[in-house]
């Protein structure tokens, strides 16, 4: 396979409502960002690819007015896809692996403060049997948890540590929404949003966007000291309907996992893309990383949740990680869906 390398990742802060800037205006300066830090010059860029989706922005192919953002004139050639940005990033990759492009922008933007966004995920249920019920995310999240704490020795207070972990990390992240020291004891004494998930279990309301550049073989070693290389990467789908699935377990993670070479060599550090705090251990039992491995040291999904931008952020922050010389192997972890319905992993490599 042709070797290509994250060489440059940048974000927006996360905040829960962006009201001064419309998605253009939120993407013109992280693409501006990722692109400078790149070192690539615009004419070696061969192929653009966001991610996001229509029915959060709330009008039919949203993304094409997104294009302002990237300047398409002269003509470019790009695509979209209606996901998180991971999974651009990999429509990306795979393009790079049969096609003589040498470098590729992966961008995602997604303002989640614009509607009920618990009710608007519902819209990705099964359309004949879930949909017109119109379970929200959180209550569905919430049926996940529970079976999972009933299958299991796990406790709400071991789902409240998820959560005091991943905010104490966000502490160093300027980036991140919600960060600083909790107490699990005063966490546990707030009510249920939905029994057993009260507001520290579940993710923030963010509006943020993301950009990745993606270069290949010598380029990649001519712009970055550390390139970071996509050593494997795979995504896997599960059954829509979440009742022919074992909630308790991701399968399509392990196997994703297994795919990406994730055993192959140590890991120093894993960004996890855990909406839940529960789903955080779930997926890390799919994942079944070495002991020591740092993990959502960005603070995570729980810190900040932008939709469709979550996933691809969890990829620039390991990124970011061997880029600076702090790691040598990372994985970062993308889901989609609801409870865990499609995972995507990714291993990346200095060397």
């Amino acid at each position: 396979m042709r070797d290509v390398a994250i060489v440059s990742f940048a974000q927006s802060p996360s905040i829960r409502r962006e009201t001064s800037k419309n998605d253009v205006e939120m993407l013109m300066p992280v693409l501006r960002d990722a692109i400078a830090r790149s070192g690539v010059k615009r004419d070696r860029i061969g192929f653009w690819c966001s991610g996001s989706t229509d029915f959060i922005t709330g009008q039919p192919f949203s993304f094409v007015g997104a294009l302002d953002a990237v300047g398409a004139w002269p003509p470019i050639a790009e695509s979209h896809v209606e996901m998180d940005g991971a999974f651009a990033l990999y429509e990306a990759w795979l393009r790079m692996q049969h096609e003589p492009i040498d470098a590729a922008v992966v961008y995602s933007f997604g303002r989640s403060s614009l509607g009920d966004l618990p009710d608007v995920m519902s819209l990705q249920l099964d359309p004949y049997y879930l949909a017109p019920l119109w379970p929200d995310a959180i209550s569905l999240a919430a049926l996940q948890a529970r079976a999972y704490l009933d299958a299991g020795g796990d406790t709400e207070r071991d789902l409240a540590e998820v959560a005091v972990r991943n905010r104490k990390n966000a502490i160093s992240n300027p980036n991140a929404q919600v960060k600083g020291e909790s107490d699990i004891d005063t966490l546990l004494a707030e009510p249920y949003i939905a029994s057993p998930l009260r507001a520290h279990d579940c993710p923030p309301i963010s509006d943020a966007c993301a950009a990745v550049v993606l270069v290949a073989g010598d380029y990649a070693r001519e712009v970055a000291k550390h390139p970071a290389w996509i050593r494997g990467i795979d995504h896997r789908i599960e059954a829509q309907y979440p009742g022919l699935r074992n909630l308790t377990e991701s399968r399509s993670t392990a196997i994703a996992a297994e795919k990406a070479g994730v055993r192959n060599g140590k890991v120093d550090v894993a960004e996890i893309h855990a909406p839940f705090t529960h789903q955080e251990l779930i997926v890390l039992d799919a994942l079944d990383l070495w002991p020591g491995v740092e993990v959502n040291p960005s603070g995570g999904a729980l810190a900040a949740h932008p939709i469709m931008s979550a996933g691809l952020i969890r990829m620039g922050e390991v990124a970011n990680r061997i880029l600076a010389g702090d790691a040598k192997r990372g994985v970062a972890h993308a889901t989609s869906g609801p409870c865990l319905q499609q995972n995507l992993v990714c291993v990346l490599e200095a060397g």
